[in-house]
């Protein structure tokens, strides 16, 4: 069974420019430091991607996957799944919420819900997820401010 995970952090960006860093598939590599290719296998007519395919090498994690992404009409909220299980996951589903403070800066909230396919105890799994969130949430924040100024 899969355990889901919430972590928030606060961009001192507008939500729209935090919204264009997530969307931005194609440049993952470039700021994400585990991620080493990212491919937007399909995208809605709107332009935005509807399907991305990972390669994910973190050490002890390599893991390719492909994920099938949903946005709200405004962008507020990007959710996705994973497509089919791979090597590493049976299960991937998350979202980043998106809410703008009204000062400029906007809270992001992460969430994130992983089945790993190999077994892991429970407290080295909780580490490892917030592991990854800490760094998802630090370097989407770093490079939306760099980007920004």
């Amino acid at each position: 069974m899969a355990d889901s995970s919430t972590q928030s952090i606060v961009v001192a960006v507008p939500p729209e420019r935090v919204a264009a860093v997530i969307c931005d598939f194609a440049s993952y590599p470039e700021w994400t430091d585990a991620m080493k290719r990212v491919e937007v296998v399909e995208e809605y007519e709107d332009g935005y991607a509807s399907q991305v395919r990972f390669t994910l090498d973190a050490g002890v994690i390599a893991d390719e996957y492909t994920l099938v992404y949903e946005y709200a009409e405004d962008i507020s909220r990007i959710e996705w799944h994973l497509v089919a299980p791979s090597k590493m996951q049976k299960v991937q589903s998350g979202s980043y919420d998106i809410l703008d403070n009204g000062d400029g800066t906007t809270t992001v909230t992460y969430t994130l819900e992983v089945e790993l396919s190999v077994g892991m105890l429970g407290m080295f799994r909780r580490k490892a997820e917030k592991m990854i969130m800490d760094a998802a949430l630090k370097q989407l924040k770093r490079r939306a401010e760099g980007e920004s100024a």
